[in-house]
């Protein structure tokens, strides 16, 4: 609609921001009507009109089986059309029209803001279908003809009420018409019975809502007050009004055809088992959050009775293994903290290569610059965890062996991510130190050292990627890592 309006028509860009309210409110205007609506502006030099949107009914057959967002009429072909815009008045004369044997009434509703006509609807009801109507049906029908007239005022839809049309009560979810005291003159079969969920247990004729909702409501005080206003209509709001294990959305829209207010429409929907299966996602949530939580206190546990152990130890070398440990546990642990703050199985991991690289920082035995350039960016868990401890183990490794006692030196990790968003998307991972570099004849696909095997087994076998170190230039070591960026199944 935005790029039609714009190159067709002279709209401001306030004018298109009215459409817009309209168009996310007249799915209800086409229910209630059991028509097919269209949307058209006169273009810029007022010759032609061009559709600009459209909407087909969930009550009823529609009438238009072709998209017509985008046509081009020129002006004269639809009289009711130009009639409506230059009266700004609802036109109904004229007989059915024909369209592929259907006969079709079509009428015409100007579209008013702040005294000037932007368009016009116009509303095509298909009468292959036409009997009797029920009282439910001439209620929708009088509701659908107070809107219209609302339209062609300029009273609706209403301003900053924005209704998102997925989530707000739709007329064919519960539907009650109350009068200007707000008692209930009407009230469909699923409205009656969303009311029922409540605890009434009469009929809803007769009795003013608001008094009535209020009741139902297990809340006192001022709430009760909020609700029985919003449930007489006395102002466009929604609420969500629980009791006796059951939960209704309301959605009020009061009518004023003529400028005074007549009565109102109160649209219901019983939400009480979608409010269920979302606080047992909560409750699921809260439980993974909580289990991660524990486990990283478990870890941490772990590795505080490890450091303990260590510090016990006569052997340099087992107080150094112990201490590598300790440090495996902790990148671990810092992959399950960062996970039980989350709602889902995803962590941005640049948070966590940046404590994984402080924490192996503390063993460097000079003055090791690290840091890390270019961005991880949100991985699962399944690859956060084992990433890590491939992290761990390479930074550990890099410290240990490319610098020697009280020599400096930098080492950097970069991050590429390529295809992001992509379930082929993939992570190229490169930490590069200027230390002493590797020996002669090193090959580390061989190479026996113990961090050098878990990554290995961590890189090739869980992650499903490539692992490898080669000389830097001029001098120095780079280990290049190359894995999915998603797991892989």
């Amino acid at each position: 609609m935005n790029d039609l309006v714009r190159q067709h028509t002279a709209l401001s860009e306030t004018d298109l921001e009215w459409l817009h309210l309209l168009v996310s409110e007249w799915q209800l205007l086409s229910d209630l009507s059991f028509a097919d609506l269209v949307l058209w502006v006169p273009t810029l030099d007022g010759s032609r009109y061009v559709s600009v949107a459209q909407m087909r009914p969930n009550t009823g057959p529609t009438s238009y089986q072709d998209d017509m967002v985008g046509h081009l009429v020129p002006r004269g072909r639809r009289p009711l059309l130009d009639a409506a815009l230059d009266e700004g008045r609802i036109v109904r004369e004229g007989d059915p029209e024909w369209r592929e044997e259907v006969p079709v009434r079509v009428e015409s509703i100007p579209v008013r803001r702040e005294g000037r006509v932007l368009g016009v609807i116009a509303r095509n009801t298909n009468l292959l279908t036409v009997r009797t109507p029920s009282r439910l049906e001439l209620t929708y029908l009088q509701s659908a003809s107070d809107l219209a007239q609302m339209i062609a005022a300029g009273s609706f839809p209403f301003p900053g009420q924005q209704v998102d049309m997925d989530a707000s009560p739709r007329a064919g979810d519960g539907l009650m018409r109350l009068d200007a005291d707000g008692v209930v003159t009407y009230a469909s079969p699923n409205a009656l019975s969303a009311y029922h969920r409540l605890g009434l247990a009469s009929d809803l004729v007769g009795q003013h809502l608001g008094t009535t909702t209020a009741e139902l409501a297990p809340s006192r005080g001022p709430v009760d007050e909020a609700i029985a206003k919003l449930a007489s209509g006395w102002a466009p709001r929604e609420t969500e009004v629980e009791g006796n294990g059951g939960v209704i959305q309301l959605r009020a829209i009061p009518l004023k055809p003529k400028g005074t207010r007549i009565g109102s429409l109160v649209l219901c929907r019983d939400v009480t088992e979608l409010r269920r299966r979302e606080r047992e996602l909560i409750t699921k949530d809260a439980t993974i959050r909580e289990i991660h939580h524990r486990v990283k206190n478990n870890l941490q546990t772990v590795a505080a009775l490890l450091r303990l152990q260590a510090r016990r130890m006569d052997s340099p070398q087992g107080r150094e293994a112990l201490n590598e440990a300790v440090r495996r546990v902790g990148s671990i642990a810092i992959v399950h903290e960062t996970l039980s703050q989350n709602l889902d199985e995803r962590v941005e991991f640049d948070e966590i290569a940046d404590r994984v690289i402080a924490m192996v920082s503390e063993i460097s035995p000079g003055r090791v610059d690290c840091r890390r350039t270019g961005r991880f960016g949100i991985l699962d868990a399944e690859v956060a965890t084992p990433l890590s401890m491939v992290l761990t183990e390479i930074l550990q490794n890099a410290l240990e062996h490319a610098f020697g006692q009280g020599e400096g030196g930098t080492v950097e990790v970069s991050a590429i991510r390529t295809g992001s968003g992509r379930a082929d998307g993939r992570l190229l991972i490169t930490v590069l130190d200027d230390g002493s570099g590797l020996p002669e004849g090193f090959d580390p696909q061989r190479a026996g050292n113990l961090g050098l095997q878990i990554v290995r087994t961590l890189v090739e076998g869980e992650l499903g990627g490539t692992f490898d170190m080669l000389r830097a230039e001029p001098r120095g070591t780079k280990v290049v890592l190359d894995i999915p960026a998603s797991p892989q199944k």
